[in-house]
Parts: structure tokens; C-alpha cells; sequence
């Protein structure tokens, strides 16, 4: 049995902000949600949507991170992109879900398996989830997510859109 993903902050607040949450099954059944990215999310405050989600949510599961390994910290990221790293690092075969660049860039090094929210949407469309991906993108947007017109036009026409 594959290891459950573990998210960042952005992936959780752009999702949950879209109503969109339910997406992130499709990187696992379970998803772990490091300590430092809940508290990351809460810092917004109790009626935010997302800091709501996280206790709602039975599939999302808070999990210690104890320790970041050096290699992880050299690259300076923030506190719950490390967290996701070290996890996934520590246990080989984790999807770490982030859409930090830097992140994404320190996972690749680390020979770690990274989607984004919107390679969520593609794995949705592809698996016939969803059945267009231009509404999902457009409700992302809405809420805050930046994505260039050529990043969109890309995304969309990888699915035929």
C-alpha cells in the first residue's frame, strides 16, 4: 500500500477556498498534514475555511514532525515546506503535494514525488472526475490563486481543453 501524501499550506487553502478540497484524495485515500502547516493554516483564524477543513476533514491527519534534516534546511524554506519535505524524505514513496517553486525544486533534488493543486486537477480530469477542467481552474483563480494565461492555456490543453 502506496504511503499517504503529505500537503503544504497553499495546495490546503487554495482547495478548500474553491470548495475543492476533495481533490486532494486523488494524490491518496489519507492525507498528512504536517503540525507546522496547521498551524500555519489556524494563524488565519477559526472561521477561516481552511483552519475549519483541517478539524473537519477525516482523511486529513496531523502528524509530528520531529526533526528536519540539513540537507532540507539549507535550502531556507518556510517552516511547513520543510516540514513536507522531511516527511516525505523520511519515508521514500510520499507524494509531497506543494506548489512552492523553491519547494518543488528542493523536492526534485531529493529525488521526492511532488504534485501541485494543479496537477490535481489534471489527475481529476484524467480520471474522469471531473468532467471539465477550465471551471475548476476558473474557481481557483477566483479565490486567490495566481496562474499565468499561458500557464492555464498549458494545463488546459494537456487535457484537451
Amino acid at each position: 500500500m502506496p504511503e499517504p501524501p503529505v500537503v503544504n499550506a497553499s495546495p490546503l487553502i487554495f482547495l478548500a477556498k474553491a470548495d475543492l478540497l476533495h481533490l486532494l484524495q486523488f494524490a491518496g485515500r489519507e492525507v498528512l498534514v504536517p503540525a507546522a502547516v496547521v498551524d500555519e493554516v489556524c494563524r488565519r483564524g477559526r472561521d477561516d475555511r481552511t483552519s475549519q477543513a483541517i478539524t473537519a476533514t477525516e482523511w486529513l491527519r496531523t502528524v509530528e514532525i520531529r526533526f528536519i534534516p540539513e540537507l532540507i534546511q539549507s535550502w531556507d524554506l518556510g517552516k511547513g515546506e520543510s516540514s513536507v519535505l522531511a516527511w516525505a524524505y523520511e519515508n521514500p514513496g510520499t507524494i509531497a503535494v506543494l506548489d512552492d517553486l523553491a519547494a518543488r525544486r528542493c523536492a526534485a533534488s531529493l529525488g521526492i514525488p511532488v504534485a501541485g493543486t494543479l496537477g490535481l486537477v489534471l489527475i481529476a480530469k484524467k480520471r474522469g472526475q471531473i468532467p471539465l477542467a477550465r471551471p475548476v481552474l476558473e474557481r481557483l483563480l477566483a479565490t486567490g490563486m495566481f496562474l499565468s494565461n499561458h500557464v492555464v492555456n498549458q494545463v488546459l490543453a494537456l487535457v484537451g481543453e
